[in-house]
This record gives C-alpha cells, structure tokens and sequence, in this order.
C-alpha cells in the first residue's frame, strides 16, 4: 500500500504528530525533552515556517504549524525526525537497536477559524488529559507554558496566531472537549482527513488530492446477489 495521500501547500495551518516506535518513551528526563526544544528551534531557523502551539509528551509529540513555502512542513518534519533520532541514539548508545519513530509524522490541514482554536486547545492540553500535570499550563514542554509565563525562548520560537485567543485562554484549555469533538479531532489525527466546517473540508479535500483521508478502510462490504424473480 503506497503512502497516504498529504497536503503541504503555504499558506495554511497543519496539526503535525508523531509517536514514537511500538509507543515506547523516547523523553525519560527534562534534558531530553530540552534537546527536542533545541531540535525544534534549529529547524524553526533553517525552514520558512511558522509554529503556534506544541507539546513535548512522552512518547509523541504535538505541533501546530504554518508552512510559508509549499513542501516546507515536509522538510521541517524530516528534519526534526532525523535530527532527533540521530541525536537520541548518540546519548542513549542504543544505534542499530531500532527505529525511533513509527515512521514519516501524520498531519491534517486545519481551517484559520474557530477550527484552528480547537486544533491549539487539542495540542495544548495534551498533557493535562494524559494526567501529566495539574494544569494545562504548568506542563514546562509545550506552547501553553511558554505563553504564560512570556518565555524568551517562547517569544523566539513561536509565532503569532492567525486569530485572536481569548482572555481566559488557559483556563479554556482545561475544559473537556464534547464527546462530538473528541471523536471529529481523533479521526483527523488519525486519517489526516482535513478540519474544518463541511464546506472547507470539501474543497480543500478536493483541492489536495485528499478525499481518500475521509473514506472508510478496509474493503468494500460484500452483499449476496440479489435474488432472481421465478
């Protein structure tokens, strides 16, 4: 089966993940989440890229991302991927024992509206859902933090959003998404099926070759002919 089907035109926002290979931890200590940060802002520098939210979990990670030159996001990904697993392997003395990650990082388009508010919300109380701190904003690895508590290294690495966040902005990142929205993001992050209202989600699916994102796997359902009339 040949590669999914994904869109990297400038211009607009992407969700980037990537997890680690068969979920293993790959960050065991703050220093290996830190030299991930580093990896991050190399590749910010080397590529035209803008990045709005993130956040480091144990064994994935979570970006929100805008390419300014079409096929950057695919360069940038590569360059994290490979930068990181190289520099992992090194520390950790384990080269030749595997592959880090599952493979190429998956990513979904995401329309520049409320939809992109839900996508930062989603990326940013990432480790608060997974139990990992007591609030959204007390997790050191990740956007929600280095807005907060007005970072330089977040004033550097990231970028101004598209549309306006509201006032109580971290406060609003601690509440659950809908059992509706759960599903919706769950299924862009796993098919890469763009997020959006319908109309978006049509066209731009349409535009880049993504319809296949939004049909269901697997095989087609078998049915047993029709009987004939005697």
């Amino acid at each position: 089966m040949g590669r999914p089907k994904r869109a990297d035109t400038a211009g607009y926002c992407y969700h980037m993940l990537n997890r680690a290979n068969l979920r293993a931890t790959i960050f065991h200590k703050p220093a290996d989440y830190e030299a991930f940060e580093r990896i991050l802002d190399e590749a910010l520098d080397r590529f035209e890229i803008d990045l709005f939210a993130y956040c480091l979990m144990p064994n994935h990670y979570h970006l929100l991302v805008r390419p300014r030159i079409d096929g950057t996001m695919a360069r940038f990904g590569q360059y994290i991927g490979l930068t990181h697993t190289q520099r992992y392997h090194a520390h950790y003395h384990t080269t030749g024992q595997g592959h880090l990650y599952q493979g190429r990082y998956k990513s979904f388009p995401v329309q520049s509206d409320e939809h992109f508010l839900a996508v930062a919300r989603y990326v940013e109380r990432n480790a608060y859902g997974g139990k990992l701190c007591q609030r959204p904003e007390q997790w050191a690895y990740g956007s929600l933090f280095q807005w907060t508590q007005r970072t330089i290294a977040g004033k550097t690495r990231l970028s101004a959003w598209p549309i306006r966040r509201r006032s109580d902005w971290a406060e609003h990142v601690a509440i659950d998404f809908s059992p509706e929205e759960r599903q919706q993001l769950d299924w862009s992050a796993r098919r890469g099926v763009p997020f959006g209202d319908a109309t978006w989600v049509e066209s731009v699916a349409r535009n880049f070759d993504l319809e296949s994102t939004m049909r269901p796997r697997g095989r087609p359902k078998k049915f047993p002919p029709a009987e004939k009339n005697p």
